[in-house]
């Protein structure tokens, strides 16, 4: 053949092999090109290789079947031929995981490399212990297939978190890139209709009984139909209650405040009294100039500020402000998901909106159409002013739901901030002062710049856990910050970060990067920060922002905790 020819063909060999691997792969799979994806695609061999093993030798000893045992012998040399080429590939791909996460791929390293050399030891076993094998090796065998599996299984739970929350994987490391807002075109689409959340219920009776007991599902009811809704204590109202538990058609919240709303005509307005829920007793409601925006635009009664404007778009699906009619009320599937109509008919993962698989920019605008205090582009529109994005809802109608939520800043804009001023809406550092407004915090922080979504750590379907946070707090902190992960914090354990006792308040992520320091609108009652900044006492000396410290030690000075802080933190972070 000579040696020219071996090259020809070596040649030839290592094009055929690209395409076969590398272009036709990446035709086939986006996202192949990415070494991550390579041992995403390649470990799944090994892994049902090994697993097949596993059950071919318990079948073999049981039925006592010298053939199906030599099936499971070749089916643990391939795995180990397979494990291989995924170690190769694992290795370099680790090589190039962004940093980050290197609490978890460490642990998916040790336990999958365990496997494989447990692999190895088994494959030399079963071709050196002549034939045919005796009972005793293969009870050895099967022992040593059971204990590979169970680090297989959790080597691989490692693996599975690295793709569920980073989105590392075939077609999954591009999964959080925004696209460049020109690749995204706004073109007509077909027809689609509103059905309301009772509509999704019978293929997801699970997830729909889940979210019907959260407050999402609840925020707005009628008494009628729920006669203990109202939580208000009306048997001896105070002077400035001028209505009857009659005349209130709908109730608005249930766990920090609860307004009234009347109905006059097809619109609602706020009546002017709210139940304080903590502390049991009416207090006045009425928004007065100088608070949100839109006051100056409306008379100064409530029965003149109508809440179709200023409230009902986020407390409703698919609001039509001219008959003032929805399809339901309260924050239903279709908020989340976009019109339902065409899923319903036929349902695919083609014709509804999965905010679990857009980039972070669209799916925090999930979220962010409604947690998000800001005014519309263009104001007014119809001759209101309007508290919600009326124009988004619009376009959903023309361009879709994916496409609107990907243009939000088109329609919704920012509550403007001057650094340095404090105001009704944010802290002289631009971090919120009010609810409603995490999406304000959330964009500011480094979460957001990273790629990370409301729905990382939420679920709004309803969990078990506070906020509807996929775990509680704390733990779900730790996924990504474990002590001495690449992403902080920068010791051995939490306590010599925090220096606080285990399980203490001081010791709780939240208390320090989410502190309790937005108004609910009722003394007394505060929401978590989204910013993830920690705020210093030296900076609530300066602008006035409440820090953690002296959140809880409130017998103490922020000079107090500065010095403490000092001691143990760098200096120059305490300025």
């Amino acid at each position: 053949m000579g040696i020219q020819g071996v090259r020809m063909f070596s040649g030839a060999s290592i094009f055929f092999f690209y395409n076969l691997t590398g272009g036709l792969m990446a035709r086939l799979l986006p996202g192949w090109d990415s070494a991550l994806n390579h041992h995403t695609a390649f470990v799944h061999f090994p892994i049902a290789f090994w697993l097949a093993a596993l059950l071919f030798e318990i079948v073999a000893l049981w039925r006592r079947n010298d053939f199906i045992h030599r099936a499971a012998v070749w089916l643990l040399w391939l795995g180990t031929l397979a494990g291989t080429v995924a170690v190769a590939t694992g290795l370099y791909a680790a090589s190039k995981v962004p940093s980050g996460i290197g609490h978890i791929l460490k642990t998916h390293m040790e336990l999958m490399l365990i496997s494989y050399f447990l692999a190895l030891g088994l494959s030399a076993l079963a071709l050196f212990a002549g034939r045919p094998m005796t009972y005793r090796l293969r009870a050895v065998l099967l022992g040593g297939l059971l204990v590979l599996s169970a680090f297989m299984v959790l080597g691989t739970d490692r693996g599975a978190e690295m793709v569920g929350r980073y989105g590392f994987g075939v077609n999954g490391s591009i999964r959080r890139e925004p696209a460049p807002m020109a690749a995204v075109p706004m073109l007509p689409v077909a027809r689609l209709d509103y059905v309301g959340s009772k509509s999704c219920e019978p293929c997801h009776a699970s997830i729909y009984a889940r979210w019907k007991r959260t407050p999402m599902a609840n925020v707005v009811r009628d008494p009628r139909t729920h006669p203990h809704a109202i939580l208000a204590d009306f048997s001896n109202p105070p002077s400035f209650v001028n209505f009857t538990k009659d005349q209130i058609a709908y109730v608005y919240g249930s766990i920090w405040k609860q307004n009234y709303f009347t109905k006059v005509g097809n619109e609602y307005y706020p009546l002017p009294a709210k139940w304080d829920i903590l502390h049991h007793k009416l207090i006045p409601y009425l928004v007065k100039k100088g608070e949100d925006w839109w006051a100056p635009y409306y008379p100064p009664h409530n029965r003149d500020h109508p809440t179709g404007p200023t409230c009902n778009g986020c407390h409703s699906v698919n609001l039509n402000t001219q008959t003032h009619t929805v399809t339901e009320w309260n924050v239903g599937c279709e908020d989340c998901h976009g019109p339902g109509s065409a899923h319903i008919k036929h349902p695919t993962g083609s014709n509804i909106v999965n905010p679990g698989n857009l980039n972070y920019i669209a799916g925090n605008n999930v979220c962010m159409q409604c947690h998000l205090q800001g005014r519309p582009a263009q104001n007014p529109i119809q001759g209101q002013y309007y508290d919600w994005p009326l124009g988004f809802h619009q376009a959903i109608a023309r361009v879709g739901f994916k496409t609107a939520l990907t243009h939000l800043q088109d329609y919704w804009k920012l509550e403007p901030h001057k650094l340095g001023e404090a105001n009704f809406y944010y802290f002289a550092d631009g971090t919120a002062h009010k609810n409603r407004m995490q999406g304000n915090d959330f964009a500011q922080s480094l979460m957001y710049r990273h790629g990370v979504t409301c729905s990382d750590c939420h679920d709004v379907h309803g969990t078990d856990n506070p906020f509807e946070l996929r775990r509680p707090p704390d733990k779900m902190c730790s996924v990504c910050h474990a002590p001495d992960s690449e992403n902080g914090p920068y010791t051995s354990t939490i306590e010599a970060h925090t220096h606080h006792k285990p399980g203490s308040p001081g010791s709780s992520c939240i208390s320090c990067h989410m502190p309790k320091i937005e108004t609910e609108g009722v003394p007394g009652r505060f929401v978590h920060d989204h910013a993830f900044r920690f705020i210093t006492p030296a900076m609530t000396e300066k602008y006035g922002i409440p820090n953690a410290c002296i959140s809880c030690h409130k017998q103490k000075s922020d000079q107090w905790a500065t010095e403490w802080l000092r001691r143990w933190y760098s200096p120059w972070r305490m300025e």
